[in-house]
């Protein structure tokens, strides 16, 4: 598929030594899938850089090298293409990556040692409303069997079994942070009751603003109805909600998942899926991604409901996140580089 290509000024001119002033840069972007970006506010953010939009994805380090050759930035559309050494090592005129949020998929030593500077904004004090709208949407059609119900009216029958009112149930958020307060005030208009487990930095910051917090991770998963994850996903939270902590929430429940597969045991939703404990997954995140078995249990198994990662994919959320990520092109361009990962690269 052919990218999305517009030129800005490619002179020697275009630097300039004024305060302020951008000096244009070869822009690359990878994977914009339905090619959003350039309808969308932000964009205009770019004006003075010369911008390819690739709306392909590429596995292929080669070919990623050839198509990037030319590349003196690099924007990331989230995590969807792993930045390796292998793939750095072929890209002589890349000076920075721009992305936002985490960076599990970007090798930084190697960026540190080819002498590219990683830019990320971790969004500080401000949630991904997209994500927590999601994440309730998953919990309302969980509890309500929203997609069987209309499967079954669609083959030609009627109401499926009772469903389950919110109002008055036990939500449990694992993760005090943006999106899970974000989450507990629509669970709260709602009527639910919301407790809270996480790690102790995290238990701690809830109960100093008087949340209820579960007086044990045992009561946590197997008193809640529904339980939902807000982790970020680094080494140490990899399989982090395991197998056992599954198996121990009632037949009845719903485990909720909008962050990240890996945060995930092995196995854990399989197994649970086996046993019926809980008795609902609503999931919008995957390993690998895009995930696209129809034979795999996550996909096919009529305990599950599952969206393509889309808990950020809104144009407001994509509009708010990638003027941050050109805000970063811009200033490394102006010679004031912001949001700086590795920076004894500078």
């Amino acid at each position: 598929m052919d990218p999305y290509h517009r030129a800005g000024d490619d002179s020697a001119d275009a630097t300039t030594d004024s305060p302020g002033k951008v000096r244009a840069m070869k822009v690359h972007i990878l994977d914009d899938w339905f090619d959003t970006l350039k309808t969308l506010p932000s964009y205009a953010r770019l004006a003075d850089h010369d911008v390819t939009v690739w709306t392909d994805h590429v596995e292929d380090p080669a070919v990623l090298a050839d198509r990037l050759a030319e590349a003196e930035a690099l924007v990331l559309f989230r995590e969807r293409t792993p930045v390796t050494q292998a793939l750095l090592s072929r890209l002589p005129n890349l000076k920075l990556i721009s992305q936002r949020g985490v960076y599990p998929h970007v090798d930084v030593p190697a960026c540190t040692q080819q002498g590219v500077v990683l830019s990320s904004n971790q969004s500080a004090g401000r949630p991904s409303v997209a994500a927590a709208e999601l994440t309730f949407a998953l919990m309302l059609a969980s509890a309500r069997q929203i997609p069987q119900q209309m499967q079954s009216l669609k083959a030609g029958h009627w109401q499926l079994a009772p469903g389950q009112s919110l109002s008055g149930r036990r939500l449990g958020l694992y993760g005090h942070g943006r999106i899970g307060r974000q989450v507990a005030s629509y669970a709260r208009a709602f009527g639910m009751q919301v407790w809270w487990w996480g790690s102790e930095a995290g238990r701690a910051r809830a109960e100093a603003e008087g949340e209820t917090v579960a007086p044990s991770r045992a009561a946590f998963f197997g008193e809640s109805d529904f339980v939902s994850v807000h982790v970020r996903l680094t080494p140490q939270t990899r399989g982090l909600i395991t197998r056992d902590d599954l198996l121990a929430m009632k037949p009845t429940a719903s485990f909720i998942n909008t962050s990240r597969a890996g945060l995930v045991e092995g196995g854990a939703l399989t197994a649970a899926l086996e046993a019926g404990r809980p008795g609902r997954l609503a999931l919008d995140v995957f390993d690998p991604e895009p995930f696209t078995d129809t034979e795999d249990p996550m996909l096919s198994h009529p305990s599950v409901i599952a969206t393509p990662h889309i808990g950020y994919v809104t144009e407001d959320e994509l509009d708010h996140q990638f003027a941050d990520i050109y805000d970063q092109i811009n200033a490394f361009a102006e010679g004031a580089p912001i949001h700086v990962i590795n920076p004894e690269v500078l």
